[in-house]
């Protein structure tokens, strides 16, 4: 790497010079951080960890109180949901489920919005046109909108709800990569490999990509904690992961019925909900004060 190269590598922020320090310094990478690990270590382990099995059902034992209340115990922390399932097991087993549909979604809407943002920030011209009208054919529609509709023709599961989110997220990172890559391919680095005649695909590969790919990154943080909500609201309203698996969001549209004698059949998953979330943009935010210093998109 060329003293040119470092020098505009550390500008963007990608080169790991310090990073680590700089991201334990900020407090929001930090809880963030933590509180994602905390949500992966109860996915991974969910089997071991969770008290009961999720899926047995028992109407002698419905609608149980979580231990905090006058007659809960500890043998359902949290309480059973209406079909006497333990709302504790449901929630840990439901952590995979939305962790595994943010970061499968974000991964497909990274390829297909940084591929084409790249392109049209590198070739620019008639590329970047064609490429700029498709980013606003999918800017004037509504994501949930189109989700809803795909959903109700094509049916619903898991990865139709991970296929369906990962086509309608990527506009964000098409324009981010786009603008990122705009600016890269302008640097004396990368007109000194076209000087030296290396193919596109060489300069894209190792002179652009590694020194945008912290843009990347900050944008994913924040499109995975999108699927999540995105994910969660398709299935509260019928469309999206369906029973008896434990979606967040399909166990709060089971307990909505209960709401004024049972709150916390919708409040505990919604605050797990909310934590996730949380957690995402809190290190996406992290992300990009340490990786993009000065940026703002």
């Amino acid at each position: 790497m060329t003293e040119t190269q470092v020098t505009a590598t550390d500008s963007i922020g990608v080169r790991p010079v310090g990073l680590w320090r700089r991201a334990l310094r900020h407090p929001g990478f930090v809880v963030g951080g933590v509180l994602l690990l905390f949500f992966v270590l109860v996915a991974l382990g969910a089997d071991l960890l969770a008290p009961h099995d999720p899926y047995a059902q028992s109407l002698v034992r419905r609608l149980r109180p979580p231990v905090w209340s006058a007659n809960g115990s500890w043998t359902f922390i949290l309480g059973t949901d209406p079909f006497g399932r333990d709302y504790l097991s449901r929630l840990m087993h439901g952590a995979r489920i939305a962790l595994a549909v943010a970061f499968a979604s974000a991964l497909l809407a990274g390829a297909i919005g940084a591929t084409l943002g790249v392109l049209a920030g590198y070739f620019r011209g008639r590329v970047d046109q064609v490429i700029s009208l498709l980013i606003s054919t999918r800017l004037a529609l509504p994501a949930l909108l189109v989700a809803l509709a795909v959903l109700q023709v094509a049916g619903s599961g898991l990865w139709i709800v991970v296929l369906v989110l990962g086509s309608t997220l990527w506009d964000r990172f098409a324009v981010v990569m786009r603008t990122a890559v705009m600016q890269v391919s302008s640097l004396d680095y990368v007109m000194a490999a076209r000087a030296a005649g290396a193919s596109h695909g060489r300069i894209m590969t190792r002179e652009v990509a590694p020194n945008v790919l912290g843009h990347f990154l900050v944008v994913f943080s924040y499109e995975a904690g999108q699927a999540v909500l995105a994910a969660a609201a398709l299935s509260f309203l019928g469309l999206g992961i369906q029973a008896p698996q434990p979606s967040w969001g399909l166990m709060m549209a089971e307990g909505r019925s209960w709401l004024l004698v049972n709150p916390w059949l919708i409040a505990n998953a919604g605050v797990a909900l909310m934590l996730l979330v949380l957690a995402m943009n809190l290190v996406g935010d992290g992300l990009r004060d340490v990786l993009t210093p000065g940026e703002r998109f």
